[in-house]
């Protein structure tokens, strides 16, 4: 009883002080989730709270109508390894949603979206 006792408080320890791998999370984006812009924006800014694969990652805008607009990763060295800048095509007015796609440093994909309104 005291072995399986004492193995049971072992592997808990274990566990306990193990870090869990964490996926990324969107904590800032830049138009804002629900923004409303007056102008295309140049850049889409996204800050998780930990490293991306910028390499392995990918952002999209999708309009109202379902129509896709490319946004490449920026290949700018001056950002944090936590965010992700994407170049914005010029937009329509409308309602946009940005799809993003990133390469957590835990191995794991996380994809997320969010809207924001375009109206000049």
């Amino acid at each position: 009883m005291t072995l399986l006792l004492g193995l049971g408080l072992a592997a808990g320890l274990a566990t306990w002080a193990t870090p869990a791998p964490a996926h990324s999370l969107l904590l800032a984006a830049t138009p804002a989730p629900d923004a409303v812009v007056a102008v295309s924006p140049p850049y889409v800014s996204l800050r998780f709270n930990n490293r991306v694969e910028k390499r392995l990652s990918r952002v999209q805008l999708v309009d109202e109508r379902g129509r896709v607009a490319r946004a490449p990763i920026a290949g700018d060295d001056d950002q944090p390894a936590e965010t992700l800048r994407a170049v914005v095509p010029p937009l329509a007015p409308g309602l946009w949603r940005v799809e993003w796609h990133v390469f957590s440093t835990d191995g794991h994909v996380v994809n997320g979206s969010y809207g924001f309104r375009l109206a000049p």
